[in-house]
C-alpha cells in the first residue's frame, strides 16, 4: 500500500456532525494507509528511544483509545482493561498481534464507534469515573487522539520504507 489512497474528506461547509466525522474519518483513514503493507516485523521496528513507539504499538493504542471512548465511556460496555492498564499503564502499546488483525481490528473497532455516535446527539452527556462529557467532546478528543498519532505514524513509516505523503 505505497500509494496515496483515496481517503474521505471533512466537507468544508455543513453541520457540526458531519464536519466533525468527516475529519475523524479522514484520519482514521490515514492510520490505516500508514499501517497498511508492512510486514510485521517493520512494523515493530524501534527508530526512536521509546520502545512503545513502534508502528503496531499506535494502531493498538488508537484501537483500545476508540473501544474505550466510544464503548465504554459513552455507550456504557464494561472496561475490561482496566485492571491490566493498572499493572502497566503501556500495555496496549506492547502487541504481537500480526498487523493483518491489527488493521482488521482497528477497522472494525472505527465501525462501531461511528454505529455509537450514530446513536447519540452530540450534546447528549455521559459520566464515567465521576466525569461528565458530552458526546461532542468525545468525538472533538478522538479527532485530537487520532491525529497527534497520525503524526507519529507519518515519521515512522518514513523511516520504516520512505513511504512519504500526508
Amino acid at each position: 500500500m505505497t500509494e496515496r489512497p483515496e481517503r474521505p474528506t471533512a466537507p468544508l461547509t455543513g453541520g457540526e456532525r458531519e464536519i466533525l466525522a468527516g475529519l475523524l474519518d479522514h484520519h482514521r483513514a490515514t492510520v490505516a494507509w500508514k499501517c497498511g503493507g508492512l510486514t510485521d516485523e517493520q512494523a515493530r521496528r524501534v527508530h526512536v528511544p521509546s520502545e512503545l513507539t513502534t508502528i503496531a504499538g499506535l494502531l493498538s493504542h488508537l484501537t483500545l483509545n476508540e473501544w474505550f471512548w466510544f464503548a465504554v465511556v459513552v455507550d456504557g460496555e464494561e472496561d475490561t482493561w482496566e485492571e491490566r492498564l493498572k499493572e502497566d499503564p503501556d500495555a496496549e502499546f506492547r502487541t504481537d498481534a500480526p498487523m493483518s488483525r491489527l488493521l482488521a481490528d482497528y477497522a472494525k473497532q472505527c465501525e462501531r464507534s461511528r454505529e455509537i455516535v450514530a446513536e447519540h446527539g452530540l450534546d447528549d452527556e455521559v459520566t464515567h469515573n465521576g466525569e461528565t462529557f458530552n458526546v461532542r467532546w468525545v468525538v472533538t478528543h478522538m479527532i485530537e487522539e487520532t491525529a497527534r498519532h497520525v503524526g507519529h505514524l507519518d515519521l515512522l513509516r518514513e523511516l520504516t520504507d520512505g513511504l512519504t505523503g500526508e
